[in-house]
Formats: structure tokens, C-alpha cells, sequence
């Protein structure tokens, strides 16, 4: 028997099921509804659901008006009811929150923000959008082969006939990454028009999609373990499994779940068999990538002191632009936690009617109250992470405007704020994340130590040396774990500080202890929390590379969330792993004050044990076109990036192959030695080859060394923001080996 093929039919219109939901059937006939850019700008538009489920359209509601704008529902985060954005809030006096809703979507693309004519047919939206992204979460592999067959099949579809003839296909392929000379694009479109009509219509159209998807690379790996060439028996794919894979426990348990989970025949499955589509179905699922799953989720000890983490931590994390002019917003604080981000910045100054405002001081940033910030704190600091959130406060305000954020952060907050140490008692440590889950710390200036404030003990903050802070007892009484202190010299931590201390440091600074003292700097970290952020010349907000400062144990690296770029991609690698928590756990020999470890002679180290790291890199899948200018096809190579301690900081690169960001082969191996495996990550990256100018990116992914599956893998690659741009991928074979 052998599987289905799938068919059009079903995706080129919503299934049945959806189809007759009311909410989606109101969605496709269409409505009218205020976009709202500001209190100024807010415009009629005629919005639509299209046939696919997939795409809402909307066009001013001018008649004479050509101009058509769309979004896939694919690029939809999230559906927010109500005054929920900062836009909506500013016109609330005009329309009522039943009426409003905000469509927020992933990366860094802007919010869209609606008004409805009723509160009726705003919850026809909310409750659609809703099921539709729903839907899209809960599909299979098959069913997203499905939907992106259909989505190639609709963009050529020039006339809308449900058929595609051979010009129609010639241009199909160009939209596809595809250079195919005519000859050859012809014989494939007559094999798959079997009607013989001219035109591909329905299952035609799969068809030729398959033969142009045929995967040789992975027919290849099949075949040589298959005993007959047409499927694995258990044996096989148990074969294929320990010597490719290298899985070595419950391996007949682990292919038969594979076969249930992804063999598509049942006649396959009786026979405890698998197809070459059951096959390339596994091999292109979670399980036969590049990323080990059970570290995807959260797997590491969550009870060690806080400072034994690395922490995603965001710098100015209300900007969403530059330094100089750029956008304050609340959706800053919005977007980063929901990141997993768990250490955020707030520049306090003194505002307008005794209000603390949060900007970028001294600059032409625009302003948002203090008060707004914690309330979108409350409201999404656990969303994505139960494990503490660190506010940082840069406070520049008056002591009667202090008085004034000590309150919002306690009646707001309540008994998420931390305000006093867990059991009551004089700790003797820094708490863990486990033991912190659902709380916020407060990272600032305080009026004496933690013993002080447990004993009842309080200097009078206007006498003698504290005097200089101009610090209120109520803002200072809501630090508790988190003690901002200069930093004099790492000597001087080791007799004098205290573990609830913490100090910032430039970037260069930073730089200057790692080259002068990186061992200290190390145990240093062991016992107390650092940050290291930004220099101020960063005017545009880029970032520096967050790996020399996690070398050396800094737990707090606060990057700018906003921009993309391999620094980003560097801190969504290393936090891709233990369930997205924002939290991981430091290597042992970062931890241990006995151990010294410097990150510039890593080979001094006890349990010094290198690894040899072989990747081949063997072909390309659907890449995504990075020029848009009609006709153009991408030249692509593979450059694999190391980032670790110096030692092991390299990189290399396959050739470019011309013409082809469909289906590219390369089989090129790239060879590197990995001094600190536990400090490592690895960057793949695809680049558009130019040999007059810079390279263009197309796609990236990065993960920590640690987390790599050795085997035939597959690479979901991620788009500059970091979201994911299926089905696009590279396919590889990777070896660990350890360095006799």
C-alpha cells in the first residue's frame, strides 16, 4: 500500500470543520473597522478572511481604492482584548474596550490595533483569529507540507482558475528559488499532467510539487539501510538509529514510536515498517533535529543560588528603536518577557504631576510613566517563565518622586514584589530561582545591608555619608536581594561584599577585568551577581557579543532586545534550551569557588577533556528569497560558526552554489576542535553569495553545543527577528568524537 498523496482540496479552501464555525463565516464575508495608528490617525478599512484560513485581507474603504494590503495568520503572536496597547489606551475615552482589540505579531513587526463597529463583531475577531491560530499550532508535519503547498500553488495561480498552466509554472519556479532550464521544467509538467489537459490542477499540481521536492539526499541515507530499497524493517531503522544516530538506550522502544508518530502507512505500521516517507517525515520532525528535545524543555536543577544562572537580561528594554530619537513603549517590556526575558531596565526620572517618567534621559526618546511600565510588569512578567523577573532601576528622581514609585510597585504589584527575604530569617545565601518562582526583585540603591533592615536597623538617609544617595526608605526597603554597589576591585568584593551585592559594568570595562583578571572575574562571579551592559557610544542601540562576558560567569548580559543581529542570535541560542525559562544553569567549574578557571587557558583546567566537532553540511531546503527584484535567484553558502572562550572562537565556510535556493547540495565537511564544550555555541548560517559586495543574510540557528543530536539532522532555520520561516532548512551530518 502505498500513502496517500495529499491533496489540494482540502487546504486551498478551509476544512469543513472550520468552515462552518460562525465566528470564522462572519470573517469571510468581511467587515469594517477602525485601524488606529494614534489619537489622530484612525482609518475605516474593509477587512476579510480569505478561503485558505490563512490570509486576512484588508483595503481602504475608499471604492476608487486598488490598493490591497494582507498578513498570514501564520505571523499572528497573539490576540489582545481591549485597551491592551499603548495606541488603544490613548483613544479609551473614545471607544469602549469591548470594541477594541490588538493583533500583536511575532518579531519585530508592529502591533495592529482595531476598533469594531460592535462588541459583537469584535468577538467574532477575537474568538476567529483565535481558533485559527489554534489550528495552525496543533498541526501535524503533513498538514504543514500541505498548507505550503498550497500557498505556492495560490501565489501562481495568476487568474484564480484553480489550474496552472506552463507560464504559470515557469514563473512559479523563479518565485521558488528555483533556476530550471525549460526543457527540463516542461518534461516534469508533462509527467505531472496526466489529464492531459495543459494545465495542473489539484493532485497534478502535487505531483509535480513532489517530483520537484524529490529528496535524494535522504533517499540515499534510506537506501543504504534499507534491505530491499523500499522500506526499513524494525531491524533497519534499529540499525540506522544506533550507528547514525548514536542512540544507545531502549532503541526498539524509541523505532517503534517513530514508526506509530510518523509512518503515514498502515499497512507499513502492521508490519512494523517503515516508508521513505515515514522516514523523511521523522528526519524533518523535532525528534530528527539538530536540537535535543528533552534539553528543549526544562531539564536543568533550578535550586542553586541566583548567581549560579546566566539570566536573559534586556538594556533599556523600553526603546524600540535607537538611543537618540527612538520610540519609549510599554510593548518593549511586552516583547522581551515574552521572549523569556527575566532581568528588565527602567530609566526613572522625575515626570509631570509628582509622576516618575521612564525615558532615555538627556535624549529626544520619547516618554511613558513608570507607573504603565509596572502594570504591563504585573501583567506578563510570568507569561512565559515562572522563575524570577529582575526590574533594574536607574533612578534619577527626586526622594518625593521615589516615594511615589515605591508605592506603584507595591500596590500594583502587590505580593508579586519581593519585599522582604523568603523565610524571614537573616539569609546566609542568594536564593534560587525555584525557591523565587513568581516574584519580582528589585535591582537599586539601598540605605545600609540586609541585616540592617531585618534587625530594624535603618540609617537616617539624611545624615552623614548616605546623604549622597538622596535615597527614599520606601524605595530603598523594596531592594532586598539585589544591592546595586560600585565596584572597586576584585580583591576587595572577595573580603568585603556581601552576597546579596551586586555591581554593573560597561562592556569595556568589563573587557578590561576579563584580559587583566578573567579567573577572578570567574570566581568573582561564583559568589555574587554581575551586569554588563552597552557602552553609551551605542547610540544606533547595537549590541556587543554577549559570549566573552558569559566566558567569564557574568550572569546578567543585558542586550538591546530590539535589534536584531548575531548578538541576539547568540543570547536566543543559549536560552533556546531548558524550557525557555530565561534561566541556565552556569557550568560546574564556574560555580565551584575551589576550581579556577580562566577562560583565556582553558586547558589548565581540571577535567580538561576537547572534542572534535565534524559537520557535514549536505544540502539546502525551499530557502527564502532575500532579493526582491523578479527573476532573481540566490547563490547560497553555509558559514558554521564556533563562539565560546577565545580558543575555540572560528568559523568556516562551504562553497556557494549558483542558482539554486530551492534544493542546493553541497556535501562539503567542516572540521573543528572545541576546547570548552559546556561555553560553546554554534551559529549556522546561510548567506546569499556576492562577490562585489556583502553577502545577504537568507537564515540562521543557533544552539549550544551541548544540545546538538549527532546524526543526520535537519536545521529549521530562523528568519533576522528570529522567528522561523518553515519549511526552509540545511541537512547535515554531525560527529562529536573526543580528542585522544
Amino acid at each position: 500500500e502505498k500513502p496517500s498523496s495529499p491533496s489540494l482540496s482540502p487546504v486551498l479552501s478551509c476544512s469543513s470543520g472550520i468552515q462552518a464555525d460562525d465566528n470564522l463565516k462572519s470573517m469571510f464575508v468581511g467587515t469594517v473597522m477602525r485601524k488606529i495608528k494614534s489619537r489622530t490617525w484612525k482609518k475605516q478599512r474593509y477587512f476579510r478572511l480569505q478561503e485558505d484560513c490563512m490570509t486576512i485581507w484588508y483595503k481602504n474603504k475608499c471604492p476608487y481604492s486598488k490598493r490591497n494590503n494582507h498578513f498570514n495568520v501564520a505571523c499572528t503572536y497573539s490576540v489582545r482584548e481591549g485597551h491592551q496597547s499603548e495606541v488603544l489606551l490613548s483613544i479609551a475615552d473614545e471607544f469602549p474596550p469591548d470594541r477594541c482589540f490588538t493583533l500583536v505579531f511575532r518579531g519585530r513587526r508592529g502591533n495592529l490595533d482595531l476598533v469594531a463597529e460592535s462588541a459583537g463583531e469584535a468577538q467574532s475577531w477575537i474568538k476567529g483569529i483565535r481558533k485559527l491560530i489554534d489550528n495552525l499550532e496543533n498541526m501535524g508535519q503533513r498538514e504543514k507540507l500541505d498548507q505550503w503547498i498550497c500557498d505556492w500553488f495560490k501565489r501562481a495561480d495568476k487568474n484564480r482558475d484553480g489550474q496552472m498552466n506552463f507560464k504559470e509554472v515557469r514563473d512559479l519556479l523563479k518565485m521558488m528559488n528555483v533556476d530550471m532550464n525549460e526543457h527540463h521544467a516542461l518534461r516534469l509538467f508533462t509527467m505531472a499532467d496526466k489529464s492531459q489537459s495543459g494545465t495542473l490542477e489539484d493532485d497534478e499540481f502535487v505531483l509535480f510539487y513532489k517530483m520537484l521536492t524529490q529528496r535524494e539526499d535522504v533517499l540515499r541515507v534510506f537506501q543504504e539501510y534499507s534491505g530491499d530499497g523500499q522500506k526499513l524493517t524494525l531491524q533497519d531503522l534499529k540499525d540506522f538509529l544506533r550507528e547514525e544516530q548514536l542512540h544507545e538506550d531502549g532503541v526498539q522502544q524509541y523505532a517503534l514510536k517513530l514508526i506509530e508518530r510518523y509512518e503515514p502507512s498502515d499497512t507499513a505500521k502492521m508490519l512494523q515498517a517503515m516508508t521513505f516517507d515515514g522516514f523523511l517525515m521523522y528526519l524533518s520532525s523535532s525528534e530528527g533535529s539538530i536540537s535535543n528535545p528533552t534539553m528543549v524543555d526544562l531539564y536543568q536543577d533550578m535550586t542553586r543560588p541566583l548567581c549560579h544562572y546566566f539570566i536573559s537580561s534586556s538594556h533599556n528594554t523600553y526603546l524600540l528603536e535607537d538611543q537618540i530619537r527612538g520610540h519609549s513603549s510599554v510593548e518593549g517590556y511586552i516583547r522581551a518577557l515574552k521572549r523569556g526575558c527575566r532581568c528588565v531596565e527602567v530609566d526613572c526620572w522625575d515626570g509631570p504631576n509628582g509622576e516618575p517618567i521612564v525615558y532615555h534621559g538627556h535624549t529626544f526618546t520619547s516618554k511613558i510613566f513608570f507607573k504603565d511600565v509596572v502594570t504591563v510588569l504585573g501583567n506578563y512578567a510570568f507569561k512565559a517563565s515562572q522563575y524570577p523577573v529582575i526590574l533594574s532601576i536607574e533612578n534619577h528622581c527626586s526622594v518625593e518622586q521615589q516615594k511615589v514609585m515605591a508605592q506603584h510597585l507595591t500596590q500594583i504589584l502587590g505580593d508579586k514584589l519581593l519585599k522582604s527575604p523568603l523565610d524571614g530569617k537573616i539569609p546566609i545565601g542568594l536564593p534560587s530561582p525555584e525557591d523565587l518562582k513568581g516574584k519580582i526583585l528589585l535591582k537599586g540603591k539601598k540605605i545600609g545591608g540586609l541585616e540592617n533592615s531585618m534587625n530594624g536597623v535603618v540609617d537616617d538617609p539624611l545624615m552623614g555619608e548616605k546623604s549622597k544617595q538622596h535615597l527614599s526608605k520606601e524605595l530603598s526597603d523594596c531592594v532586598v536581594y539585589c544591592k546595586s554597589v560600585h565596584f572597586s576591585s576584585f580583591k576587595h568584593s572577595q573580603i568585603h561584599s556581601k552576597f546579596y551585592e551586586i555591581s554593573s559594568f560597561t562592556e569595556s570595562k568589563a573587557r578590561k577585568h576579563i584580559r587583566e583578571a578573567g579567573a577572578e572575574f570567574v570566581l568573582h562571579n561564583a559568589r555574587q551577581l554581575s551586569r554588563v551592559y552597552p557602552s553609551g557610544l551605542r547610540t544606533d542601540s547595537s549590541n556587543f557579543n554577549p559570549q566573552d562576558m558569559w566566558n567569564t560567569g557574568c550572569q546578567i548580559v543585558a542586550l538591546n532586545f530590539q535589534t536584531a543581529g548575531v548578538e541576539m542570535d547568540l543570547n536566543d541560542g543559549l536560552f533556546s534550551q531548558n524550557g525557555h525559562c530565561g534561566y541556565v544553569l552556569k557550568p560546574t567549574f564556574m560555580r565551584n569557588t575551589d576550581e579556577r578557571f580562566d577562560p583565556e587557558n582553558p586547558q589548565n583546567r581540571d577535567g580538561y577533556k576537547p572534542l572534535s566537532l565534524s559537520v557535514q553540511v549536505i544540502s539546502g531546503q525551499q530557502l527564502p528569497k532575500v532579493n526582491i527584484k523578479e527573476g532573481s535567484i540566490i547563490d547560497p553558502l553555509v558559514r558554521v560558526e564556533i563562539h565560546g572562550v577565545p580558543l575555540d572562537q572560528a568559523k568556516q565556510e562551504t562553497r556557494y552554489i549558483d542558482n539554486n535556493g530551492f534544493n542546493p547540495v553541497w556535501y562539503d565537511t567542516l572540521q573543528f576542535t572545541i576546547h570548552v564544550p559546556e561555553l560553546a555555541l554554534v551559529r549556522f548560517v546561510v548567506e546569499d553569495y556576492d562577490k562585489t559586495s556583502k553577502n545577504d543574510f537568507v537564515g540562521q540557528f543557533t544552539l549550544p553545543f551541548t544540545c546538538i543530536q549527532p546524526g543526520y539532522r535537519h536545521i529549521h532555520l530562523l528568519s533576522k527577528d528570529g522567528t522561523s520561516i518553515p519549511p526552509s532548512s540545511l541537512f547535515v551530518h554531525v560527529r562529536i568524537t573526543k580528542l585522544t
